[in-house]
């Protein structure tokens, strides 16, 4: 139905009851950028916290469901690989500071707050710090020729605008077997 939010998700004609709140998404999105967890962990991660203890017994289809759920209801559509220019981690701050303008309140002062309600927010973010750090990271990861005002934001905000590569767990154990010899 339109203007509703889902609370529930539909799984071989099942409906189970799902965690609807932003921060169980966000949750979600840090098990996806975990090295140390294989695909098929991230997907049972989210699973598990989408659907908490009341598990559907197709993981798969529960699963194709998690992923619509977590696109605000639209189908995971094949496309090409976008460079990140956001780390839900990292840009935390500046993520919420953007939202909250949106909202025009502290959102995570709030006790909930459905996913989608906090991807409309998220999806109606203006210009601000957020914006205009995708907006050199997007130019940097297409190697277009940055303003002059662009490479000044960089030289005042480098940690800010430099997203930080993960190591994975086999990544941190070749670093401190290295470490090791150097010793």
């Amino acid at each position: 139905m339109i203007g509703q939010l889902p609370k529930s998700l539909s799984v071989n004609g099942i409906d189970y009851q799902i965690r609807t709140d932003y921060r169980v998404a966000l949750t979600i999105f840090q098990a996806y950028n975990d090295l140390g967890l294989s695909p098929q962990e991230q997907a049972l991660t989210c699973i598990k916290c989408l659907f908490g203890d009341n598990l559907p017994a197709d993981i798969n289809e529960a699963y194709k469901h998690a992923i619509w759920f977590l696109n605000g209801g639209k189908d995971n559509e094949a496309h090409h690989q976008k460079p990140q220019l956001y780390d839900w981690e990292q840009d935390e701050q500046i993520i919420f500071s953007a939202v909250n303008r949106v909202a025009g309140r502290e959102i995570r002062a709030d006790e909930y707050m459905h996913w989608w309600t906090f991807l409309g927010l998220f999806n109606e973010i203006g210009e601000c710090t957020f914006t205009s750090v995708t907006l050199i990271r997007d130019k940097k990861a297409k190697g277009k020729k940055l303003e002059s005002y662009e490479l000044e934001f960089i030289r005042e905000n480098k940690s800010l605008v430099e997203l930080n590569h993960k190591l994975s767990s086999s990544d941190l154990k070749e670093l401190e077997d290295i470490k090791r010899i150097f010793k």
